[in-house]
């Protein structure tokens, strides 16, 4: 299956498709994909998403935090879902900005309640802490969820770099 194909949720009368896709109205000038089926594939999502950021100018703070972010969302991949892939793109918008997206997506259970999921220190696991997907949110400049409950989930979030950054 093609990640960036809206994908029917494969139950039977179920006209519902995950829409989504990755770099979908940029350019994309760089792209790594990361499968994600153990805890230590999220090693991978970090050591690109800074090697990436550092090609395209991003200062080592964000470099860090974005690190931070990209790794929630491979987490909550290989813990929810138990596999799935994140697809780190370099973009440029049509105002020449240059971002980094980092793109999600799995075929696990998707999520029943995303307004719920979004709210701070809610979870669906003991033992989290249920800070992910809303601290991904905050540090990121955009944010898109969606999830079909049996199907999956998908993540598009984007941060552009600051102005004078290079």
């Amino acid at each position: 299956m093609n990640p960036d194909e809206g994908r029917t949720c494969g139950k039977q009368n179920a006209p519902q498709a995950l829409r989504l896709a990755a770099g979908e109205g940029c350019a994309v000038l760089k792209r790594k994909t990361v499968k994600l089926m153990h805890s230590y594939d999220n090693e991978l999502v970090i050591y690109h998403v800074r090697s990436m950021l550092g090609e395209a100018g991003f200062n080592k703070t964000d470099e860090y935090i974005l690190a931070a972010a990209a790794s929630e969302l491979a987490t909550n991949i290989v813990r929810y879902a138990i596999g799935g892939e994140i697809q780190l793109c370099l973009i440029r918008d049509a105002k020449y900005r240059i971002g980094l997206e980092v793109f999600a997506s799995d075929s696990g259970p998707g999520i029943a309640d995303i307004e719920a999921a979004m709210r701070e220190h809610y979870t669906s696991e003991q033992g989290s802490l249920g800070m992910g997907l809303p601290s991904v949110r905050r540090i990121m400049d955009e944010f898109e969820i969606e999830s079909i409950v049996g199907c999956g989930t998908r993540v598009r979030a984007r941060k552009w770099r600051e102005h004078g950054q290079d």
